[in-house]
């Protein structure tokens, strides 16, 4: 097991990744590969390559110095398109525009043609399995929510609204997370970037965040970024107009985006209630430049100015998953190093 550090107490502002890792160049290859000519490889040649990249990931995370880590989401594809392989209901549409600059509408879509379902689960327990077999460290689990998932699906003549969509993914998630509890998670990541760009109607969003999570007996973080397809963002980087519906989600935390931001709207942690806790961007996955130390101090500073270390984790933005990997690990060890100044600076030991 790779196990860099004990299960140890975690320390005051813990430093973790959002959720997925950047992929060698080795297994973006072969990954592309095995999608293009699937008789490549056999099931037990990309397990085996799965499961390298994973023991990767962990590595760059915990060499870095990461306190909680995750598996890099090596088993998915493009954050969530992996996971419409798990529906049964669906087909595949032809994407509408392949060439010129990437942008949201090459993604692939899905057409409804029979109720939705998932009888094998979403693969997110697998990976929770996967990654317990590699590692005792402290765990994060990232799953996406319904309404995220729900984006990229026609209803058709099935469900006429992206809402009905988002109604019969509800129950499927909220079953995985359950089962993730069941095998022994206790830190899962709802991935709700939808609702931050989309965001006309906050109530209807925290009834189906509460109906999502209900019966997890785990600690829930909710993410909320304005997308990262192609290191593109796909909304008004605003939390303000939601906010204070935000906070009414029935979770422990908030992991949000600011570096991207300049730190705008810093000002908003003092409107978290205790105890919610703020998972807190302070790196920018888009831009190749890498923050120093001092910059991450300072941001993080700044945001303690408005909320209690105690409840506060270290972040970045979003997942490392668009970021090329050597930079994604100068600015993991340069998120640690900076919390660690700040820590310092607090009294505690680094």
């Amino acid at each position: 097991m790779l196990s860099y550090t004990s299960m140890r107490a975690l320390p005051i502002l813990p430093v973790t990744v959002i959720g997925s890792w950047s992929f060698p160049g080795w297994y973006a290859r072969l990954c592309e590969e095995a999608t293009h000519h699937p008789d490549c490889y056999g099931p037990d040649d990309l397990e085996e390559a799965l499961q390298d990249a994973v023991r990767l990931a962990l590595d760059d995370q915990l060499q870095a110095g990461a306190d909680i880590v995750t598996d890099g989401e090596m088993q998915r594809v493009d954050f969530n398109l992996g996971f419409y392989d798990y529906l049964t209901g669906l087909v595949r549409l032809p994407v509408r525009r392949r060439w010129g600059p990437p942008a949201h509408d090459q993604r692939p879509k899905y057409r409804c043609v029979a109720p939705l379902a998932a009888p094998n689960g979403l693969g997110v327990v697998r990976e929770f399995r996967r990654l317990r077999n590699l590692t005792d460290v402290p765990v994060k689990v990232p799953i996406p929510g319904p309404f995220t998932l729900a984006g990229c699906i026609e209803g058709d003549e099935v469900y006429r609204t992206r809402l009905e969509v988002t109604e019969a993914l509800i129950p499927i998630v909220n079953r995985e997370m359950r089962e993730l509890v069941a095998l022994g998670a206790d830190f899962i990541q709802l991935d709700e970037p939808s609702f931050a760009c989309h965001p006309d109607d906050p109530d209807v969003f925290v009834d189906i965040v509460r109906r999502t999570v209900a019966d997890v007996a785990a600690k829930i973080s909710l993410h909320m970024c304005f997308g990262n397809y192609r290191a593109r963002a796909v909304g008004h980087r605003s939390y303000r107009p939601i906010f204070a519906h935000m906070v009414r989600a029935p979770v422990h935390q908030l992991a949000l985006e600011f570096a991207s931001r300049e730190m705008s709207e810093t000002e908003l942690a003092r409107e978290i209630p205790a105890p919610m806790e703020l998972a807190v961007g302070l790196v920018d996955v888009k831009n190749t430049w890498v923050e120093p130390p001092e910059l991450v101090a300072e941001r993080l500073r700044l945001v303690l100015r408005y909320i209690e270390p105690e409840r506060v984790q270290v972040t970045p933005d979003c997942g490392f998953s668009q970021t090329p990997r050597f930079i994604a690990r100068q600015k993991l060890m340069s998120l640690v190093e900076g919390t660690r100044l700040v820590r310092r600076e607090l009294g505690h030991a680094s």
